[in-house]
Order: C-alpha cells, then sequence, then structure tokens
C-alpha cells in the first residue's frame, strides 16, 4: 500500500508553467552536437545494462534532474530552481508519444538520470513507461560528455536536456528544455522534418 502524500506535496503531473522559472541557455550543452556517445554501460530499469556506443539507427535520450515520488516530499525550493520541475510530466509525454517515435524512426528511447535503479524502477512501474530509465548514478556519463549540472541538497543532478542520436552521434541537441511536458512533441517534429 502506498503511503499517502505529504501535505505539501504539489501534483507531479499537473504543473502551472506560468509558475515555474524557466532555464535560460547558459552554452553548457553547446559541445554536444557531433559528440560521439562513449563506450559506457548504464543500469537499466528493464535489467541488465545498456552499452550507449552500441546504440544504431535514430536513438532518443532524454536527462532529467529527478523524478518525485508521490509518498516523497520534493527538495525544499524545487519548484523555484530553474528546470527543476517536470520530469514526472516529461516522462508521460515521452510514453504518450513512443508509438509515435518509434514509427518516426526511433530505435531505441531511454530516460536517464542520476538516480539509482531501484527509485528509478519505481517511476517506470508508476507512469506505465514502455521504454527503460538508465541510471548514470556514479556520474560516468555525466562526466564523459560534460553534461551540464546541478548541485540540490547535496546531490549532483542532470539538468533537462534530450538528445538525438544517429549510429552513436549525436545529431540534434534540446536545451534547455522548458516545459517539460512538450520535449517528447519537439522531438517528434524534429525527427518528421529531418
Amino acid at each position: 500500500m502506498t503511503a499517502p502524500s505529504p501535505a505539501n506535496q504539489p501534483s507531479l503531473t499537473s504543473v502551472d508553467w506560468s509558475s515555474i522559472p524557466a532555464p535560460v541557455d547558459d552554452g553548457a550543452a553547446a559541445h554536444l552536437t557531433g559528440a560521439r556517445l562513449p563506450d559506457l554501460a548504464l543500469p537499466s530499469t528493464a535489467g541488465g545494462t545498456v552499452r550507449l556506443a552500441d546504440l544504431a539507427g535514430w536513438s532518443v535520450l532524454y536527462f532529467y534532474p529527478m523524478t518525485g515520488r508521490p509518498d516523497q516530499p520534493l527538495p525544499e525550493g524545487w519548484d523555484m530552481i530553474p528546470g527543476a520541475r517536470g520530469c514526472t510530466p516529461q516522462s508521460c509525454a515521452f510514453r504518450d508519444h513512443a508509438a509515435e517515435l518509434a514509427e518516426a524512426g526511433v530505435s531505441a528511447l531511454y530516460g536517464i538520470s542520476t538516480q539509482d535503479t531501484a527509485w528509478q524502477r519505481e517511476a517506470a512501474e508508476r507512469l506505465h513507461l514502455p521504454f527503460p530509465l538508465l541510471s548514470d548514478a556514479d556520474l560516468q556519463l555525466t562526466r564523459a560528455l560534460n553534461l551540464p549540472v546541478m548541485e540540490v541538497g547535496g546531490h549532483r543532478l542532470i539538468r533537462r536536456l534530450t538528445l538525438i542520436t544517429r549510429d552513436g552521434v549525436v545529431q540534434q541537441v534540446f536545451y534547455p528544455v522548458f516545459p517539460p511536458d512538450r520535449n517528447a512533441g519537439d522531438v517528434l517534429d524534429w525527427l518528421r522534418r529531418r
């Protein structure tokens, strides 16, 4: 049985984006276009690992700071950190567009955060995600690609961005991503225009 939501827990799925500060493009992802994915294996909520360098064809990797849980409060001041809020709406949007992304040629779709696999598995199951979440809890991928990060409550979290890759090479970068629930649609539009 799930514990009741804390009284101060806002909805994880319904967000008034006009009340959330939008992130600005600080140039921290400008170096990623043309980058090759490193030969790293990340733990997957589907079990085992995914070796990023082996991704063939079109792939979508969306990076997010952290998914909240209905039974846990969000970090203090979370909504006021530009780009922090929206991991659940973003994941749900990719879930809802997964079939269309596959029809547009995407052979692999992954969400990636620095949370451990057990935490991610809860989110993947609760949100009924038809794709795995990958854990970069040891920050190997974050360091290898020099991904933009933020420090929140003593934790290093990846700033929200999305990469479209082809045969392991980054073709398109979405950064910053705001509002997060529109990101999957933006990715789909880009793929359809290519």
